[in-house]
């Protein structure tokens, strides 16, 4: 089995996290989705697990975090300038904050980061390792 991330995250209205991630371009699998969890994918390798309150008590009696606290930011990789701006654009859309941040620009890197309908934050970047690879050479 090749490795894998799935991302566990605490939702008050399931229905609402699914529609606010499938804006993002998540894809729902199904197969793992019920009325107390959502698997939305990202790619073939990283899986964002969308559990009611109810479900995640099941795994933790730690308590969910207030959505104005940062536990962490999940980076996620974008093709282009222009689908990070999408996916802000699309979290302001459905229920989420854009720009919870300072927008940084680096030239070889741009991201921009969002938080969705929980508070869970995101950090939606691109980067051009070639132009970076110029910037950071000495000649």
């Amino acid at each position: 089995m090749s490795k894998m991330i799935f991302i566990n995250l605490p939702v008050a209205d399931l229905a609402a996290a699914m529609t606010f991630y499938q804006a993002l371009g998540f894809e729902n699998n199904p197969q793992f989705t019920d009325d107390t969890a959502a698997c939305m994918v990202w790619s073939e390798h990283i899986h964002v697990m969308l559990l009611t309150h109810a479900k995640w008590r099941t795994f933790t009696d730690r308590p969910i975090p207030a959505p104005t606290s940062s536990e962490v930011m999940l980076a996620i990789a974008c093709d282009s300038r222009d689908h990070v701006d999408a996916l802000n654009t699309a979290a302001a859309a459905h229920g989420g904050t854009a720009d919870i941040n300072p927008m940084q620009d680096h030239g070889f890197m741009y991201n921009r980061n969002l938080a969705d309908p929980d508070g869970h934050v995101w950090e939606a970047m691109w980067m051009d390792m070639a132009a970076f690879a110029a910037s950071s050479d000495p000649a």
